[in-house]
């Protein structure tokens, strides 16, 4: 019983990533670039540590974390393109019809492009240093704070001369 249970969650990932891929709606990738030829159509491509190119249809958001975005031929994506450390570049005829954030990259934008959204570039390397740092520089201060509670608590009480 226990061997069972124990192949239950593999197996329960599995069907899901198999019915995912079967239905071909969404993109994920960890590692390895995505690439939305020119007759395809997909939901939202994201991806980790690799790039994504679209030549085709993305009915909804563009995300690469450590990598970047090229939309070309005439590519299209309905939602958001969102870079982390990487950047983005759109050829000509590229239609993106909500905005385009870039972190820790450059935008290089054909002028025939369309955006319909806002257009945001925070780059250079000093955005990744306060993205990935702050949250960490934060978490001390709250590491610290907590054990200065603790030992306030513990600390004994000295008694009081008159």
């Amino acid at each position: 019983m226990y061997r069972l249970r124990r192949l239950g969650l593999p197996c329960l990932m599995f069907c899901i990533a198999l019915s995912t891929a079967a239905f071909g709606r969404d993109r994920t990738q960890v590692g390895s670039n995505i690439n939305v030829g020119p007759n395809e159509q997909v939901g939202d491509a994201t991806c980790f540590g690799c790039s994504i190119r679209v030549r085709g249809q993305v009915s909804g958001d563009v995300t690469a974390f450590g990598g970047s975005v090229v939309i070309e031929d005439q590519g299209q994506v309905g939602g958001d393109i969102t870079t982390f450390g990487g950047g983005v570049r759109l050829d000509k005829e590229a239609n993106v019809r909500r905005d385009v954030t870039v972190f820790g990259g450059r935008i290089q934008r054909d002028p025939a492009a369309s955006v319909g959204g806002d257009v945001t570039n925070m780059g250079g390397p000093g955005w990744m240093v306060v993205i990935f740092m702050a949250p960490i520089i934060f978490l001390g201060l709250f590491v610290l704070l907590i054990v200065w509670v603790i030992r306030k608590l513990l600390r004994p009480a000295s008694p009081v001369t008159a």
